[in-house]
């Protein structure tokens, strides 16, 4: 296919996603299986057309003048990729596959800047979650909401169970980088226009259980749990077990996890995953009445985390970004007390209760800390940023911090995905 073509399929891709209301993910992928023909470079790079333009969608529809499909996919070839009038002409005109000739509104429109836009256009996030933002980046607010509108880094885990970061980024066909904060973390950077990330499931490193693809911001979440060896920990929102893994790692195979998730299907992957780690010392606790009544007031530590809006996660996952609704918003507070509520019954004196979620929403972070503090007078804020400080030093990004206590990463502040962390300790 030629890029005119590909323009012309994410065109289509992104009607059927508009029309039927579905994720961005499972268009491309029927699509692709309707059009055979269409080679892996041609639907990597209608993945990367189709989700830059969800990731800029607010700011590419103010200065295109319309929300349409085609004006979404002209507007990430212009202000993602960097197309001019020229090219958009010349690609054009070389391809029968092409769409319709640019008017002269959209030649207008792709050199237009976003001065005048709103605040929100600018940040690139749906308008009513501005007030979360201020509240969350105060000045930065704008910065932070457009970095989380940029395409994300392929980060990988090194399995210190069963290789080093330089051995496993020797086994590697292409070189990683070593990622800037956290000490098992590689990292091929975001690449631009039509280029393919890197695909490290088929290789060897993957395949003997040497790397894992995780993003820096749930590696760094996982060591600041501050596991330890010999300890008893329940993972009680273990989904398919990427913190328990590096947890285990942390714990060199001594200890015990239980990894548990309301979710079955959730929790699925997680058997093969061990294997494949050769990890020893995680038990899975399928979601059954009374499976975890043995636990109770005996963990040294729990890891809740907790279901949330992923708005941390929403340069890997742009159409979500939009899909979100403050009546989302309001479920996912409810269901972070319910869960709160449950995981704390099974911390012991002096042990801790670690919350974490992929947003940056002060509503499902700070908040749910501060409301599940005054209802439970035996447990305590602790210092996450101390924990920070022991395991990267001060020569590293620092995330944002209001009281050096809690923590929340994010693209921004320290190349990550958006996460936060608390640690609240049991005194009675």
């Amino acid at each position: 296919m030629r890029e005119a073509g590909r323009i012309a399929a994410a065109i289509e891709v992104l009607e059927d996603v508009e029309a039927r209301h579905r994720p961005v993910s499972e268009a491309l992928r029927d699509w692709g299986k309707s059009h055979r023909f269409a080679g892996s470079g041609d639907r990597a790079a209608i993945g990367n057309i189709v989700y830059d333009a969800m990731r800029m969608r607010a700011s590419i529809a103010w200065r295109m003048g319309a929300e349409t499909p085609r004006a979404l996919a002209l507007g990430a070839m212009a202000f993602g990729w960097g197309w001019d009038k020229a090219k958009f002409a010349s690609a054009f005109a070389d391809d029968e596959h092409a769409p319709d000739p640019m008017s002269e509104s959209e030649q207008v429109a792709i050199v237009k800047s976003l001065d005048g836009a709103p605040d929100w256009v600018r940040a690139d996030i749906p308008d009513w979650c501005e007030e979360s933002f201020q509240a969350n980046f105060d000045e930065e607010w704008v910065a932070e909401g457009a970095a989380l509108a940029q395409r994300p880094p392929l980060d990988l885990r090194v399995n210190t169970l069963t290789a080093d970061r330089d051995k496993a980024a020797k086994a590697l066909r292409k070189t990683p980088q070593k990622a800037p904060i956290c000490p098992t973390g590689l990292r091929y950077p975001a690449g631009e226009g039509a280029s393919r990330t890197p695909n490290v499931t088929p290789e060897s490193a993957y395949q003997k259980g040497w790397i894992e693809v995780q993003d820096e911001g749930s590696q760094i979440a996982a060591l600041l749990v501050g596991a330890k060896e010999g300890e008893q920990i329940l993972d009680y929102c273990a989904g398919a077990g990427g913190k328990t893994l590096a947890m285990a790692a942390a714990m060199e195979n001594k200890g015990q996890i239980y990894a548990y998730d309301a979710d079955i299907n959730r929790l699925a992957p997680i058997h093969d995953r061990l294997v494949r780690a050769k990890v020893r010392n995680v038990q899975v606790r399928d979601p059954k009445p009374g499976v975890l009544d043995d636990l109770k007031g005996r963990m040294d530590r729990v890891v809740l985390d907790a279901p949330c809006t992923g708005s941390g996660v929403w340069r890997r996952h742009p159409d979500a970004k939009w899909r979100l609704t403050p009546e989302a918003l309001a479920r996912r507070q409810s269901e972070q007390v319910q869960v709160l509520s449950e995981a704390k019954d099974y911390v012991k004196k002096g042990g801790f209760l670690v919350y974490i979620t992929c947003s940056v929403f002060p509503e499902e972070n700070e908040d749910r800390i501060e409301d599940f503090l005054l209802s439970n007078g035996d447990f305590e804020l602790v210092s996450v940023g101390e924990v920070w400080q022991d395991i990267f030093g001060f020569d590293k990004p620092k995330p944002w911090s209001a009281d050096f206590n809690s923590v929340t990463l994010t693209p921004a502040s320290t190349g990550t995905d958006g996460f936060f962390v608390a640690a609240l300790q049991r005194t009675g």
